[in-house]
């Protein structure tokens, strides 16, 4: 009897070590890393997914070591319960438990947006689009909806001044609206108080300063000419004078990358063509940068009303207060252009 009992003891003790054994085996396969070397940094979960969808996703990622079990504690959590799309980090010491709570909890990670060097509104759809989950059609669609604009106080032709070039962090599945939205609150924080007693003190409007900004940049990207050139610019408009901005005329041909402007350019009938009609086109020739902005409100104050570029291609400018030297300068440049062999 002593001995069945032994037995039994023995038994029961080895089932008990067994199951201990087995419990810390499962125990450290949910709670210790299970991110296998294959994963990606990031996991994306598309706006609509199902949970069956995800589960697909995560097998074809190969983010887990150990996908079965992966799918097993899931049930148990009830993650089916609670899909979450979004753009999710996967560091490399995840468990399978972590990850789980992860995208339970729709905890995912910011998206670092950028853009500039932006001058159409397809190419900021395709920029926006290439980081955020929203249609690139869908988001040109808004920006060409006049109706829609209208909140913004923004129209198809001046929308572009609403964006200002910066790092914004968003949600990967950000709607084409909601970046809209977001958009147009950055640009109201960016015309500030200060910025709008600029606006006051130079006598123009937001719009205003934006596009001319936009051919500021376009004349010259580097900084420390820009305020002269936007100065030269205050003087024409002052004066009632056509700007004569060569970038408008670019824009009006639809190519802004044209090395040289003929004379039959000049007569091209468009808005944009600041040869041909009096004061700023209706809207920006590209997206400008904050500085190219800055270079309008505190222009720099001279007599300057012409300007060309200069004849050793270094993208700097020779001004000039009369039409005479200007001529002078102008030669110059043509010269360098037929030397080149420069014809468009």
């Amino acid at each position: 009897m002593k001995k069945k009992i032994i037995i039994i003891l023995s038994i029961f003790a080895f089932i008990l070590i067994a199951g201990s054994t087995l419990s810390y085996i499962v125990y450290q396969k949910i709670f210790k890393t299970a991110i296998s070397q294959q994963a990606p940094d990031y996991l994306y979960i598309p706006t609509g997914t199902t949970y069956e969808e995800m589960l697909k996703i995560i097998e074809n990622e190969n983010i887990l070591n150990d996908f079965q079990l992966f799918k097993k504690v899931a049930k148990y959590k009830n993650l089916d319960k609670n899909v979450h799309a979004g753009r999710y980090k996967i560091e490399k010491d995840l468990s399978i438990n972590s990850l789980i709570n992860k995208l339970k909890t729709g905890r995912q990670e910011a998206v670092k947006l950028i853009f500039n060097n932006i001058k159409t509104k397809e190419q900021l759809s395709q920029r926006i689009s290439e980081q955020l989950e929203l249609d690139k059609n869908q988001l040109l669609k808004l920006l060409n909806d006049s109706v829609f604009l209208l909140q913004y106080e923004m129209n198809p032709t001046t929308i572009l001044c609403m964006f200002i070039p910066n790092t914004y962090e968003f949600w990967w599945n950000t709607s084409a609206t909601a970046f809209i939205e977001r958009m147009y609150k950055e640009y109201k924080k960016f015309w500030n108080q200060n910025r709008r007693n600029r606006l006051d003190t130079i006598g123009l409007t937001d719009i205003e300063a934006i596009i001319l900004a936009s051919i500021v940049q376009e004349e010259n990207h580097r900084k420390d000419e820009q305020a002269r050139i936007a100065g030269l610019y205050m003087n024409r408009l002052k004066k009632g004078m056509l700007l004569q901005a060569d970038p408008t005329v670019k824009y009006a041909l639809g190519d802004l990358n044209v090395k040289r402007i003929l004379f039959r350019d000049l007569e091209i009938n468009s808005p944009y063509n600041t040869y041909k009609y009096l004061g700023l086109p209706p809207g920006p020739i590209r997206i400008p940068e904050p500085s190219a902005i800055e270079a309008v409100l505190y222009y720099e104050k001279h007599n300057y009303l012409y300007m060309c570029a200069k004849e050793d291609f270094s993208g700097y400018h020779n001004f000039a207060v009369s039409a005479r030297q200007h001529a002078i300068n102008a030669s110059k440049y043509h010269q360098a252009l037929n030397r080149k062999k420069i014809a468009r």
